[in-house]
C-alpha cells in the first residue's frame, strides 16, 4: 500500500484504518516479471521480482524524499540488479540480488539513495568451490586460482590479492614411489615391460618429473656360438621412449662376455636418473622396458631376479 494523504479533520473509515494497520506489519507487495523502473507510488512498499532471467530495477531522481524507503526482493532464479538511473545509489555490499535475496533502498535526498543488502540468501559473490572473500565496493569475490598456485599480495589488484605461481622454483610438490619384486624373464630382442612402473598426476603443466629407477637384473645364457650377451633398457612415458640415447633411444646397457666354462650368469642392475617435462596435468605413467641383443644359446635377461626388489620413484618438481 502506498503512503496515503489525509486532510485536517478527516474521519477515517474502518477500511482505511485496517489498511494502515495492515501495512505497518505487511507491506504492500508489487510483483514484477520484467525489468522495472521505480515510480513515486512505490514508496513504503515491497517490490518483488520473479523472473528466470537477469533484470534491472532502475532508480531515478525526483520521485522520493529524504527518509523514504522501500524494499526490493528477488524470488526468481534470475539476478536482479539495483541500477542507478538518474539517481545515485551506493552500497557497502552488492547491488545484485540473487534468488531469495532482499534489501532496503533508503533515500538520503531526492537524488541519492543507499541500498542496504540484507543478504536473505547469503548474498554471496562466491560461485565456485575454492572462491574466497575479499574487500571491494565492486566485487568481493576472489575466484579460485589454477592448481598449484598460491595467494599473493598485489596492491595493483582491486582486492589486493591474486593467485600466482609460487615464488622461486624447483620446489618438490609430490613424490610417488613404487616397488616391484616379481621376476620377469625377457628373452627377446624386442623392448618388453619389466613390470616396473608408476603413475603420477602433475599439479601444474609446467612441472618437471624426476624419474629415479633402480632395477635389479640377471643377464645370462650358455654362449656357445656367441661370445656373450648384452642387455639393454629404456625409459618410457606411456608409449613414448624418453631415454637419452641416440638412434634406438637406449638409456644404458649391461655386457657379459663368454665365461670359461661356456656359461654366463651375471647379476647387476639398471640405474636411471632422468628429468622429464611431460607438460600435462593428466595422469602420466612411467615404466622401464628391457631386452637382449642376442637370444642365441639361451640368452635372456631377468628383471627382479630371484624376487629382488626394484624401485621407481617419481618426483614432481615445480617450475
Amino acid at each position: 500500500m502506498a503512503k496515503q494523504t489525509f486532510t485536517t479533520g478527516q474521519v477515517l473509515t474502518a477500511s482505511q484504518v485496517n489498511s494502515l494497520q495492515s501495512n505497518d506489519f505487511n507491506q504492500t507487495v508489487s510483483v514484477k516479471t520484467a525489468a522495472y523502473t521505480l515510480v513515486a507510488a512505490d514508496k513504503g512498499t515491497r517490490i518483488e521480482f520473479n523472473t528466470s532471467g537477469s533484470v534491472t530495477c532502475t532508480v531515478n531522481t525526483g520521485l522520493f524524499d529524504a527518509g523514504d524507503t522501500l524494499v526490493i526482493q528477488n524470488r526468481g532464479a534470475g539476478v536482479v540488479t539495483v541500477t542507478a538511473g538518474t539517481a545515485t545509489v551506493n552500497t557497502s555490499a552488492t547491488l545484485a540480488l540473487s534468488q531469495y535475496d532482499a534489501g532496503t533502498l533508503y533515500f538520503i535526498s531526492a537524488s541519492a539513495a543507499i541500498f542496504f543488502n540484507t543478504d536473505a540468501g547469503g548474498g554471496s559473490p562466491l560461485t565456485t568451490k575454492g572462491d574466497l572473500y575479499g574487500f571491494s565496493s565492486v566485487d568481493a569475490a576472489i575466484p579460485i586460482g589454477a592448481n598449484g598456485t598460491v595467494l599473493t599480495a598485489d596492491s595493483n589488484e582491486t582486492l589486493g590479492l591474486k593467485w600466482a605461481a609460487a615464488a622461486g622454483g624447483g620446489k618438490l610438490l609430490q613424490v610417488v614411489p613404487a616397488i616391484h619384486r616379481t621376476s620377469k624373464t625377457i628373452a627377446t630382442t624386442t623392448p618388453t615391460d619389466t613390470d616396473l612402473t608408476a603413475s603420477i598426476t602433475p599439479t601444474l603443466n609446467t612441472s618437471s618429473i624426476l624419474v629415479l629407477v633402480n632395477c635389479n637384473v640377471n643377464l645370462g645364457g650358455a654362449p656357445v656360438s656367441v661370445g656373450g650377451y648384452t642387455g639393454k633398457a629404456r625409459l618410457m612415458r606411456g608409449a613414448t621412449d624418453i631415454s637419452s640415447g641416440a638412434g634406438n633411444g637406449l638409456e644404458l646397457q649391461l655386457v657379459g662376455d663368454k665365461a670359461a666354462n661356456g656359461n654366463f650368469n651375471n647379476s647387476s642392475f639398471f640405474s636411471i636418473c632422468h628429468l622429464d617435462s611431460p607438460a600435462t596435468t593428466s595422469s602420466t605413467t612411467y615404466k622401464l622396458q628391457a631386452f637382449v641383443t642376442n637370444t642365441a644359446d639361451g640368452g635372456r635377461l631377468i628383471a627382479q631376479h630371484d624376487s629382488s626388489v626394484s624401485t621407481i620413484i617419481l618426483m614432481e618438481i615445480g617450475a
